[in-house]
């Protein structure tokens, strides 16, 4: 097993900061653009609970031992 050492800030910061640009991204287009960013608004905003059941789903489905 690797030792636990001191967190970089990009480890511990840059999913949130990547979720919070691509929901901010889904905000804007829904607001400046007409059809095609009403698709891309739908799918940015929901990603983040994508994201959060993908990770409970994986947690759900991993052995244990």
């Amino acid at each position: 097993m690797r030792p636990v050492g001191a967190a970089n800030w990009r480890t511990v910061y840059g999913a949130p900061i990547l979720t919070g640009l691509i929901s901010l991204s889904g905000l804007v287009s829904a607001l400046l653009f007409n059809e095609v960013g009403r698709y891309f608004s739908w799918i940015a905003v929901g990603s983040p609970i994508i994201i959060v059941l993908y990770i409970v789903a994986a947690k759900l489905c991993r052995p244990t031992s």
